[in-house]
């Protein structure tokens, strides 16, 4: 704990020193400072109250080491239960701590755009497409955050062969990048008459929503083309040329939308698309740069891998990347999805501290 003593003694220091500065006439009649400064003093305030707690732990455990040297026996047995007591709570504070000074992922709070895939399987991976979907609609409402529906490509019997939408809520994507990767479902297909299981796939991507400042797109390294929509949507359908395609030259990007019966609309969605799809791809350029790194994270991001099974038959869901089997498939297809975010999250940061070696 020195080196990490060192570095919350400083962070004490630099949040004492917030504290004065957010008194400061000068700061308080300069909202944009003063919003500034508050925001991080909101942020170390977390780090500072539980080194606090730590310090005073320490500071007790301390106190009751010195009365073992009492002559009565009774009062020794008490401060050895209370030393006992003490230097667990302080090995936890010490984990807590080294979990709080983490680099921060810059993405966490981002909305996101989430791609779902029919994989192998014919038309029952297309219905789980549309369960996969479900479950991450009713798991953002559960959260309050807002679903858009960006383009869908849906089969005739209620399936999705794609189907691409936005979540917006602070910190959708701190939660939801989990998820990206190959999802298998073992079940016996609507569409089976004998009643045999059956294993199908789908593959998910999140993309983090970028502002427009992280990505720079230039007019003419676009490609815009208008065609008519298909498929499912109502009489608008094939009657005028309201989808719209981008092609991003340098990259050979291709992204669509039709779902808007306005051209303007599914234009607008098609770019936040694309723009996703470009700062994803930064992402990854920059995540190959630290490839050691990124192999020891459970959110890396690598949509070739088997992430997860749904096995209908035994009511279980097991993440491959954890070993984590729960069996409440109904309820996670429901949305409830906090308690495979939470050991995912837990998963990653204890990889991270083997990598600093904490």
């Amino acid at each position: 704990m020195n080196g990490i003593n060192e570095k919350l003694e400083e962070l004490e220091r630099k949040f004492q020193e917030l504290e004065l500065k957010l008194g400061d006439p000068q700061v308080i009649s300069n909202p944009a400072e003063l919003q500034r400064l508050a925001k991080e003093h909101s942020e170390l305030s977390k780090i500072v109250e539980k080194y606090r707690q730590y310090k005073e732990t320490l500071k007790r455990l301390e106190e009751a080491m010195s009365l073992f040297d009492e002559e009565d026996e009774e009062l020794r047995e008490l401060a050895k239960e209370e030393v006992a007591h003490l230097r667990q709570a302080a090995e936890n504070l010490e984990k807590e701590l080294a979990l709080l000074l983490l680099p921060k992922d810059p993405n966490d709070d981002r909305s996101v755009i989430v791609e779902i895939r029919a994989g192998a399987g014919g038309e029952e991976a297309a219905l789980f497409a549309a369960d996969l979907y479900r479950m991450y609609v009713r798991y953002a409402e559960r959260k309050g955050w807002k679903v858009e529906l960006i383009t869908a490509n849906e089969t005739g019997i209620g399936g999705y062969k794609e189907i691409v939408f936005r979540v917006e809520g602070h910190g959708a994507f701190s939660a939801l990048k989990y998820e990206s990767g190959v999802h298998r479902v073992q079940r016996v297909p609507v569409t089976e008459a004998s009643g045999r299981i059956h294993t199908s796939t789908a593959t998910v991507a999140v993309l983090p929503e970028p502002d427009e400042v992280d990505v720079e797109i230039r007019p003419e390294d676009l490609r815009i083309d208008t065609f008519r929509a298909s498929g499912a949507g109502g009489q608008y359908v094939n009657m005028t040329d309201s989808a719209v395609r981008i092609t991003h030259i340098p990259t050979g990007i291709v992204v669509s939308c039709q779902d808007e019966r306005s051209q303007l609309k599914n234009r607008v969605k098609a770019m936040q698309l694309l723009r996703a799809k470009l700062y994803d791809l930064k992402l990854q350029q920059q995540q190959e740069e630290m490839a050691s790194e990124r192999r020891g994270q459970i959110g890396s991001g690598d949509r070739s891998e088997r992430i997860r099974t749904y096995n209908f038959p035994q009511n279980r869901v097991t993440d491959h990347r954890i070993g984590l089997t729960l069996h409440n498939l109904e309820e996670i297809l429901d949305g409830d999805l906090d308690e495979l975010v939470y050991a995912l999250a837990t998963a990653d940061q204890m990889e991270k501290l083997k990598l600093m070696g904490a």
